[in-house]
Parts: structure tokens; sequence; C-alpha cells
């Protein structure tokens, strides 16, 4: 049961949107100093990574993050202090994976492809190392365990570097969460809506009258002052409106149209005179 509730729970995983603050080619950069802390004293930053992600309430602590067959199983409830640096210490990985996990599922965030690739890369080269090594105490060749502890060498430097800029992840991620990057937006429910009337002035909503348009009052134009009493103006039309001598007297005259106009198309032939008998 519990195992099937862990595929539905990284099923739901794929499924989330926001993204880390910081990726893992670039948490070094983020917090350097803490990236160098996580690599030499990793169990101690895992400790308290763990803590702040329960938000120093130790009630809450469940070994491995309920993730494991142990979980809640391991007196957690009566010495959860004890409980959580038995886990750093013994169980590192799981505990860097639980509190990894843990910030998922709180801020719905989702693993970028780089960073699969990277946590990827790192456990293949654990399981070459190990097969190189079961592989060379077998044949007890001596080339073969000299490339075994290389690559054993190899594998435990990327899984200290990987796990260092994992938790350096996690505390830029609660550095996020607890506001030391400024203060986070809130979200504020917006005002009621309200319809307006038709004999508001101004609409609800819009800005004070000063920055809307004076509209004239009902009633506009006032009777009194339209027309003015000087309109048209004095003077219009000018006196000597039209111009002496328009039109001018050289000018053509149209001949006048005929009375049968338009002439008709078969005019009557003159009458002939009659000759006397």
């Amino acid at each position: 049961m519990a195992s099937k509730q862990q595929m539905e729970k990284m099923m739901e995983r794929q499924n989330y949107r926001n993204l880390w603050h910081t990726d893992l080619m670039h948490a070094i950069s983020a917090d350097c100093p803490y990236c160098c802390f996580a690599t030499f004293c990793a169990p101690c930053a895992s400790y308290m990574l763990r803590k702040r992600a329960l938000y120093n309430d130790m009630s809450r602590y469940v070994c491995c993050g309920g993730y494991m067959p142990c979980s809640g199983h391991c007196g957690e409830s009566h010495c959860p202090a004890f409980c959580l640096g038995t886990e750093v210490c013994l169980c590192f990985s799981n505990s860097v994976a639980s509190t990894r996990f843990m910030l998922q599922d709180e801020f719905s965030i989702q693993t970028t492809k780089c960073d699969n690739c990277i946590i990827g890369f790192m456990f293949c080269l654990q399981q070459v190392a190990c097969i190189f090594s079961c592989i060379a105490m077998i044949l007890g060749s001596e080339e073969i365990q000299e490339a075994s502890q290389i690559l054993s060498c190899l594998s435990d430097l990327v899984y200290c570097s990987v796990c260092a800029c994992m938790q350096t992840q996690h505390k830029v991620e609660l550095d996020k969460r607890d506001g030391k990057f400024g203060p986070q937006p809130t979200m504020v429910v917006p005002p009621t809506q309200q319809m307006s009337r038709v004999d508001e002035p101004v609409p609800y909503g819009y800005p004070p009258s000063s920055h809307v348009q004076d509209y004239p009052a009902p009633g506009y134009p006032p009777p009194q002052a339209y027309p003015p009493q000087a309109y048209p103006p004095q003077g219009y039309p000018p006196q000597a409106y039209p111009p002496q001598g328009y039109p001018p007297q050289a000018y053509p005259s149209q001949p006048s149209p005929p009375q049968t106009y338009p002439p008709l198309a078969n005019p009557p032939l003159p009458a002939q005179p009659q000759a006397d008998r």
C-alpha cells in the first residue's frame, strides 16, 4: 500500500510547474560559503535544513520524511532530535532526498531536465564503480582493481559535490520561503465590484472628478444664451457684396434655346404655293 502511494506521489510531481530558485549548475554561485560548508560538514547541513523545512517544529518530524518503510516506527515522537541526528549520519543520502521531496511537495517544484541529468549521472557512475569493484574482486586483476579504485574515487567526488549543491539549492529555496530575499508579494483579495447607476455623476470605480472630462449639464444649450445676442456679427455680409461689375459686362451670354427645344426629329416641310386655276 505504501509503495502504491509513493508511486502516485511521484506521478503527481511530474505535473508540478514551479522551478527551484536556483538549479544545481548555479548553486555554487548562488551561495558559495554554504556550499563549502555543505561539502565538508554534510550531515550538519542536512540536519539544519530538515529542521528548517519543518518550520523548527520537531513534533512534525518523521524518519526519512515518511518515504521509507521504517518511517514512523523509530520512536520519532519520543526523541525526534536524536532520530534526526541518526538519520543524517547513517542514512545521509535518504535524508537529503527526503528534504528535497518535502520542499517539492510544499511548493509544487519540478526537477528540471538538467538537474535530472546530473543526478542520473551520479547514480550511473556509482553503479559502474560498484560493477568494476566486483569484477576486480572476482578476477583478482591489479589493473582492473586500480581502474575500480579510480572510478570509486571519481564517483565519491561527484556524489559529495552533487549533494553539496543539492543542499545549497534547498537552503536558497528556504531562504526564499522565509523572506530573506525581500518581502514576498501578498495575495490580496480584490475589492467587491459594484454596478454604476444611471443617476450617478461619476461611475463607480472611475477616477475622481478632477480627472474626468466635464460634460455639459442637462438642458444644454441654455435658452437665454443661444444663439448669442451679437449673432450674426455686425457687418456680415459686407455691404458691397457682391462686388460691383460682377459678372463682367463683356462676359459672353449663352443663346437661349429655341422654343421647340429639343428640335423635332422630322421637322414639317414648308408649304408650297398653290397654282391658280
